[in-house]
């Protein structure tokens, strides 16, 4: 076979000046050409956000995209008010319950009511 190098010497064979690297292809010289994978994934990342922005919006929820019903009108908080008072007069002879969860679902409340707040009542009948 070939020679084989002493056990104890710091001799390594290589190929640095050779003209036969791994590192190059035969026959082809010119560059890689570029494959586009991250663009593409970007791209159907981004339109995947859209989408779901698009179908979780308020504008899919006025559109039917919600289990509540269609906006019809707004009211403006004044002082003193509670969701269980203005679900009673929006909706007198339902259960306020009802109503006070449709109002909370439609405005995404999270705290206090505040005077001067416009909220948007869903029709619940």
């Amino acid at each position: 076979m070939g020679a084989t190098l002493a056990a104890g010497t710091d001799e390594r064979k290589h190929t640095f000046d050779s003209p036969l690297d791994s590192e190059r292809v035969f026959g082809q010289h010119d560059g890689m050409q570029r494959t586009y994978v991250r663009r593409r994934r970007a791209a159907a990342a981004g339109l995947l956000l859209v989408g779901i922005l698009t179908l979780g919006s308020p504008v899919a929820r006025a559109f039917g995209g919600s289990e509540g019903g269609a906006i019809t009108r707004t009211y403006v908080v004044r002082a003193g008010d509670t969701l269980w008072s203005i679900a009673e007069r929006h909706a007198p002879g339902r259960d306020p319950r009802e109503v006070v969860f449709a109002i909370g679902e439609a405005n995404e409340l999270s705290g206090p009511l505040v005077p001067g707040r416009t909220l948007l009542l869903p029709d619940v009948g």
